[in-house]
């Protein structure tokens, strides 16, 4: 299937029709369908054919701006069977982790899909995505969500139902994200299937996850120094001579490790930076004194 349908809009569409105050609906185009509102119906036919981008008028004289998700919008918009990676850290992770065009990725914890749809469209048609989810119910959900986005089953991916430890079968993987409560638990498996120069890549929502993560990483052997931030987004109020922040912001939703997979037999040199007392407790603390 391809990766993203242009031209005027067809049955089968995804539509997100948005109103005047901004309010944002999604419409799935059927032949004799009617999207129907407080402020009127409008009929499907009377956006079948059209170009994105235009604009139609319900029956009680709202007018509504008519275009395609962009995926940011379908990915916060998707039915949900476990919470979605925001598009925020879906870019840091395409980003930071370097997924290229023909990248090898690996994701364990594929959660609604989100995340998927990101990585899909940043391999293309030459990379390959696999995805490893212990829930045949989250699955499922993920299916459909990624499916119903691309419009039908991607060759490019493979989703498997199973313990990510257990079930691994690839090596010489570019690229491995993993979505999980626990990844530090995952992290020799990961060093096994990774080629020397790639990316790990962890997403963990709390700051003691943070903090084993990193430390495992970094007692591995197999990994450079880890880098770990979180992103903050603010919108901002543009009106005339009115500017200033928006009152509400995207805040924290989870914080990213990254680092890179160091040739076999190769010991990682020495960190230089001198940790802060007390920073590996009482006893490591004492040493130093």
């Amino acid at each position: 299937m391809g990766f993203r349908r242009h031209g005027p809009f067809q049955a089968g569409d995804q539509v997100q029709l948005t109103d005047p105050k901004n309010k944002r609906h999604t419409v799935t185009l059927k032949e004799d369908g009617v999207f129907h509102t407080h402020k009127g119906g409008i009929p499907h036919s009377e956006l079948i054919g059209q170009p994105e981008g235009s604009v139609v008028r319900s029956s009680g004289g709202t007018q509504y701006l008519a275009f395609r998700h962009l995926l940011q919008d379908y990915t916060l918009s998707m039915p949900r069977g476990a919470a979605v990676i925001y598009p925020k850290d879906s870019a840091q992770i395409v980003a930071m982790a370097d997924i290229f065009p023909g990248a090898r990725v690996v994701e364990a914890g594929v959660g609604s899909g989100a995340l998927t749809c990101f990585l899909l469209r940043a391999v293309g048609s030459e990379g390959t995505v696999t995805s490893y989810e212990r829930r045949e119910d989250f699955a499922e959900v993920a299916t459909k969500n990624v499916e119903k986005f691309y419009g039908g089953p991607m060759d490019q991916w493979r989703l498997v139902v199973g313990d990510f430890v257990e079930a691994l079968d690839e090596s010489d993987v570019d690229r491995i994200i993993l979505d999980m409560l626990a990844p530090w638990e995952c992290v020799d498996a990961a060093a096994k299937a990774l080629t020397p120069g790639g990316v790990i890549c962890c997403y963990v929502a709390t700051t003691t996850q943070l903090s084993r993560t990193v430390e495992t990483l970094r007692e591995h052997g197999s990994f450079t120094e880890p880098h770990a931030w979180e992103t903050l987004v603010r919108d901002w109020h543009v009106e005339g001579l009115a500017v200033r922040p928006d009152h509400r912001m995207v805040g924290h939703t989870g914080f990213l490790v990254t680092a890179r997979r160091m040739a076999d037999g190769v010991t990682p040199p020495p960190r230089r930076r001198r940790p802060a007392k007390g920073a590996h407790g009482e006893e490591s603390s004492s040493s130093t004194r």
